[in-house]
């Protein structure tokens, strides 16, 4: 063990590579930075919306969603590596017995006879092996392979807030769909009753029949609009279901009225994202991997030593094979070096240098890309804001106006062409209205899965909870 201890490690120590950060964002404009007192991004971030059902949908994603066990199961490989990969740095040990009985057959001829008896042989014996890793290639591969099992748990933790988020947005795309239903059903009762108001006024010679068509063909199609809804409804359900590991059919989600809140979330710095996002923390523990790799390739151009013992008992007969003059015994050390590959080991190391270049290029794109993901869900998230103003400020002048025209209407004073299309103009406009809330919903959960979620990659350092066994 001293010599392993004592030995050197070949190849070059991991540094991060450097990667450009800018010193804030660009589209923060209006965003507060978060502080460590800041908790609404740690942990289970989905509570931010405030809706218990959708907490206990996310609960139910974690233990069954299917792509989730999958992650979990690689993850779990990744980890048996690594403790392969440990034991490697051991001298192994094992233990061996075996009984044969031999013979060789017998015959005669005119003029030789043969005869052989038949033989026995036992024998019970212990060997040792120790591989000694004087060049550091054994601790690289450990590394390698530790490197690879920490990325396997960002991996995980990637997946997991990926379902997670794409659980969110459903939901919500689902709550938003059910105030469309509410306004769609609401709009045709009252087009219902402006149907009978003008077949009153028609009856009595007020309207002509053409304002009855005109009723009539806006009623039916605002009908047909919220029929439609109600498939959108059912698949949104449907998508739900799937991702909570449960056949479309088991699932019903009962229709409500409320909308869970726009929640407020404050903004990371640039810096502080290469700790929070597991796919950046993912390609950066690959670029530790190539590294050590690299170091494993180096050590093929030494010599391995490996310490080997074994000892026992051998005797032809059973019964007294425990014995002093039966015992057998090797000790000795065995050195291999490679003296001509034709440049293979070059080649390795030609490949593993590739291989650590292609890591860290990946692991840079994949830091712009999450710079640019939190830009894109910044101004996003602006310009929405700006534009459910302006939005809502449009509806209400398309209700006021609404309102004018049906009383323009009672009075006689404009026919009911003009009622039928500011009333249409209202719809459009509380339809947008929602439409334009429910963007602003998505956008802050793709915000939020852009900053990381509730995730940090010190939990790199700690073995990730898996789930509980499906039921």
């Amino acid at each position: 063990m001293g010599l392993t201890l004592g030995a050197c490690t070949l190849g070059p120590d991991y540094q991060r590579p450097a990667v450009p950060i800018a010193s804030e964002f660009k589209q923060a404009e209006g965003w507060k930075i978060a502080v460590p007192s800041d908790v609404q991004q740690r942990g289970d971030w989905w509570t931010l919306y405030g809706d218990a059902e959708l907490d206990a949908l996310v609960a139910r994603l974690n233990v069954s969603n299917q792509n989730l066990a999958a992650a979990e199961a690689q993850y779990r490989q990744a980890r048996a590596l690594v403790r392969g990969a440990r034991s490697r740095l051991f001298p192994t040990f094992g233990a061996g017995a075996s009984a044969t009985r031999s013979g060789s057959g017998s015959g005669s001829s005119s003029t030789v006879t043969q005869s052989s008896g038949i033989s026995e042989n036992y024998d019970a014996g212990l060997d040792a092996s120790w591989e000694l890793d004087i060049w550091g290639r054994l601790r690289r591969g450990l590394e390698a392979n530790r490197a690879n099992m920490q990325a396997s748990a960002a991996d995980l933790a990637a997946v997991r807030l990926s379902l997670q988020s794409e659980l969110v947005q459903t939901y919500l795309q689902l709550r938003v769909t059910d105030e469309q239903q509410r306004l769609l059903d609401q709009t045709v009762a009252a087009y219902e009753r402006s149907l009978r108001l003008t077949e009153n006024q028609y009856r009595a010679g007020i309207v002509p029949r053409s304002d009855v068509s005109q009723a009539l063909t806006q009623l039916r199609s605002t009908q047909a609009q919220a029929l439609d809804v109600q498939w959108q409804r059912a698949q949104l359900e449907h998508a739900i279901a799937v991702l909570v590991g449960v056949p479309p059919s088991e699932l019903n989600i009962a229709e409500r009225v409320d909308i869970p809140r726009l929640p407020e979330v404050p903004v990371i710095l640039p810096s502080e994202l290469l700790e929070r996002r597991p796919d950046v923390a993912a390609a950066e523990r690959d670029v530790m991997a190539a590294n050590a790799q690299i170091g494993v390739a180096e050590a093929a151009w030494y010599p391995d030593l490996t310490l080997s013992a074994s000892g026992g008992y051998r005797n032809s007969s059973f019964s007294d094979l425990i014995s002093v003059p039966n015992r057998y015994w090797s000790l000795g050390p065995q050195l291999a070096v490679t003296l001509l590959d034709f440049g293979a080991r070059r080649a390795d190391m030609e490949q593993a240098e590739a291989a650590y270049d292609q890591t860290v290029a990946n692991y840079r794109q994949t830091v712009l890309d999450s710079f640019r993901e939190v830009e894109d869900s910044l101004v996003q998230m602006r310009v929405l804001a700006r534009e459910a103003v302006v939005q809502q400020e449009a509806l209400d002048a398309a209700q006021e106006s609404l309102r004018l025209i049906e009383n323009q209407y009672r009075a006689g004073t404009v026919d009911f062409l003009s009622v039928v299309t500011v009333q249409t103009t209202a719809l459009n406009n509380e339809r947008t209205n929602l439409t334009l809330l429910g963007d602003r919903l998505i956008a802050s959960v793709q915000l939020i899965a852009a900053l990381g979620g509730g995730w940090d990659e010190v939990s790199l350092e700690q073995e990730p909870a898996l789930r509980a066994p499906t039921p």
